[in-house]
């Protein structure tokens, strides 16, 4: 990529995530390309409307082409490609077959680079496999912008949230982290190259963070959201008093993830200093920090229902990968037990 040539990325999938980061990347001066099945194609001949909690606002984002054939990737000279897909979605046939392509892409083009925004347990392993790359073209990224399709789910509205603005939308969003975009270390020029180009958008920027304390505190989460799906996703500044019992189980299982190997000296120095008191305080704090955006809302209807399968199978990856190291997860199987029985 010269200095006179727009970057070229190609976002896998064009739902909240793909389609939010494209218009960020679009305000970086990035040309953006999205690969889409075929039924969405009739959404995306139009401009796309977002509604940004944080002013208020409603943004037009135009500045974009798409495929829907995954073979008219190769060749096509891409700087980056973004995974977007769950991690369901990904290991289902159809996306282990996507994988190839892509695989298959990049191959030919030694310059494109791989952001794998998926989260699931060791999800990058199981992609440098399944598409045969070499390690230092693919890292791990995730997306710290909350983001959902305002179609798919009506969340409460806090002040000065504007009913009528949602209502005109098709993604709305938030950007209230530090971050906007997070990728790990784990191919650290992939990260720091993507992080310069996204860092040109002048309204977020991309933090390069260390690839265990990364998959630590993402995969130490889910048993949260098992939680809440047991106790009805109560506030979280109510979380440990909804159920106390639950809570204290929760919080093991917390420290039984983040104390598996994988997760090296940084995830046993935060087992060591998660309490549950601590845990239910930051939780607490994250709420309060994305307020408009009624963060409870967003986490029942992304981790409650659109992600509810990649959830089960997380929890489980998690599970067998302790056991194997000769742990018992005796926290984590009885958490995972009442979430089946209170699915059933």
């Amino acid at each position: 990529m010269s200095e006179n040539t727009k970057p070229r990325v190609l976002i896998i999938g064009a739902g909240a995530m793909g389609v939010v980061s494209g218009y960020y990347l679009h305000l970086a001066g990035v040309e953006v390309t999205f690969l889409i099945r075929p039924h969405r194609a009739e959404a995306l001949n139009r401009p796309q409307i977002l509604y940004c909690y944080d002013d208020n606002a409603l943004k037009t984002y135009k500045e974009y082409t798409y495929l829907t054939n995954p073979s008219d990737i190769i060749g096509g000279k891409y700087d980056y490609i973004i995974v977007t897909l769950d991690g369901a979605s990904l290991h289902s046939p159809a996306g282990t077959s996507l994988v190839k392509t892509i695989g298959s892409a990049a191959r030919q083009d030694p310059n494109t680079k791989i952001l794998l925004g998926t989260i699931f347990f060791d999800i990058r392993t199981w992609f440098l496999s399944v598409s045969g790359l070499a390690a230092e073209q693919v890292t791990t990224c995730h997306f710290d912008i909350h983001a959902y399709a305002t179609k798919a789910v009506t969340l409460p509205l806090h002040p000065p949230t504007s009913a009528a603005l949602l209502a005109q939308s098709d993604f709305a969003y938030t950007d209230k982290l530090p971050q906007g975009f997070t990728t790990d270390d784990s191919a650290r020029s992939v990260a720091e190259g993507f992080a310069a180009v996204w860092n040109k958008c002048g309204i977020s920027t991309c933090a390069v963070k260390s690839a265990t304390e990364c998959a630590a505190s993402i995969n130490s989460l889910f048993p949260v959201f098992a939680a809440c799906e047991i106790t009805e996703w109560p506030k979280f500044r109510d979380i440990s008093s909804a159920d106390k019992e639950i809570w204290s189980l929760v919080v093991a299982a917390v420290k039984e993830i983040q104390g598996l190997d994988v997760h090296g000296e940084i995830g046993l120095k935060m087992a060591r200093e998660t309490t549950e008191e601590g845990l239910a305080r930051e939780l607490a704090g994250w709420e309060e920090v994305m307020m408009p955006l009624d963060v409870q809302g967003f986490n029942r209807f992304h981790h409650g229902a659109k992600l509810r399968a990649q959830g089960r199978l997380h929890l489980e990856s998690c599970a067998e990968r302790g056991e194997a190291e000769g742990k018992s997860m005796a926290a984590l199987r009885e958490l995972m037990r009442r979430v089946e029985v209170n699915g059933a």
